[in-house]
């Protein structure tokens, strides 16, 4: 068994819905350029996405919705009925190739997930996936088709195995938690902005799964302007406490880079010192609890010079088993991407400060680990809702 494999290729790109778009594709080439450019991909096996079949989409998607998705990317489905599926808003544009574009990006999680149960990986990393907010029969928030949640179909079919899908993008994983919402055999995670103000507006603590599968539906709706002590503090105890409970054969990360504070739209107060350690934690549980099977995606992120590609770099490094990346970034990748953008940092890490001082810090803190306790109280044992009760809320 190898270590860890890249999926990546240019065709991604296709995935466009305007130049304009806020989930715009230079993000992927951003990323893969710098890593490029930093020489992190010497040694390292790169492996082309392939298109999911219409079978395998069929697991999650309707036959219906597929169709349309097809016609929408020919130019061939009405306005009318495009709102029908999610089509056509200002959110998920029709664009031509709709199908092929989302398609490969789903092929590219499926093949990701199954280099990993079949054994030649420990780890992958597929920075095209992460587009937790598609549901059955309809597009939602940028995001056509739920590749994660197909993925996740195809794993537990294949393998008969418990999946655990953490979820810490600033956007509420709604699509691959109402998927799953019935199952015993998925667990989702998912750490976010709180719905009162950000879109979708789900992700509250009290949805806890449904039937069979209550109590494998576990969120942590954060407070705006959340910072990086508390973040991390509530990811790695609700982390954990999870692989605990659910004691899962594969982890799937969701490695959205909305949260930082530069991101223009959300409203939590992350710096680079979150996305340097989440991927690292991610390890360290997968190391501990599945014998080191890990699948990482990306996801959201909408500062696509300044956060994007050192946040996705340092989801690279972790998983590759190397060190964070420190220091200055490459200058040839400075100066090659500082032409479209005078944004584009000198370093791995922020300039400091990055916002002025959070006059709630305090309360936002407690508020959070409050929530966390609130999520793990049905879950955990007297001893630890002790300990849990006198801990303090940062790391």
């Amino acid at each position: 068994m190898k270590d860890f494999a890249y999926i990546y290729s240019e065709e991604e790109t296709a995935y466009r819905f305007s130049d304009t778009h806020p989930f715009n594709p230079v993000r992927l080439e951003l990323t893969h350029s710098l890593l490029e450019a930093a020489g992190a991909l010497e040694g390292i096996d790169c492996i082309p996405p392939r298109h999911a079949t219409d079978d395998e989409l069929l697991r999650v998607h309707d036959a219906d919705y597929i169709e349309a998705v097809k016609q929408a990317g020919t130019g061939k489905l009405s306005p009318l009925k495009a709102q029908m599926y999610g089509l056509g808003t200002e959110d998920t544009p029709m664009f031509a190739g709709m199908h092929e574009g989302a398609s490969l990006l789903v092929g590219g999680t499926i093949e990701a997930c199954e280099l990993v149960m079949n054994g030649t990986y420990r780890r992958t990393f597929h920075i095209g996936g992460g587009l937790h907010h598609g549901f059955r029969g309809r597009a939602s928030g940028f995001c056509v088709y739920n590749d994660t949640a197909v993925a996740i179909a195809a794993m537990i079919e294949k393998y008969d195995c418990r999946v655990l899908y953490v979820d810490t993008d600033a956007h509420h994983g709604d699509g691959v938690q109402w998927l799953f919402y019935n199952q015993s055999n998925v667990m989702t995670l998912s750490l976010h902005e709180t719905g009162r103000y950000l879109f979708p507006g789900t992700g509250m603590v009290t949805e806890r799964g449904n039937e069979q599968g209550y109590g494998f539906s576990w969120n942590v709706p954060l407070d705006a302007f959340t910072e990086d002590d508390s973040f991390l503090h509530a990811y790695r105890t609700a982390l954990f406490e999870a692989c605990e409970m659910f004691s899962p054969d594969l982890i799937i990360t969701q490695n959205g880079a909305d949260a930082h504070a530069l991101d223009p739209l959300t409203h939590l107060s992350l710096s680079m010192k979150s996305y340097e350690q989440i991927p690292q934690i991610a390890v360290e549980a997968a190391n501990r609890y599945t014998e080191g099977r890990l699948v990482a995606l990306g996801g959201g992120g909408y500062d696509w010079y300044r956060v994007v590609p050192r946040a996705w770099s340092q989801v690279f490094a972790a998983l590759a088993g190397r060190p964070p990346f420190s220091g200055n970034l490459p200058p040839s990748w400075v100066e090659r991407w500082r032409k479209e953008s005078a944004t584009v940092p000198d370093s791995w890490s922020d300039e400091l400060p990055l916002y002025e001082p959070i006059p709630r810090r305090q309360e936002i803190e407690e508020k959070n680990w409050e929530t966390v306790k609130r999520l793990l109280w049905p879950f955990i044992d007297d001893e630890k809702k002790e300990r849990y009760s006198t801990e303090p809320p940062s790391l």
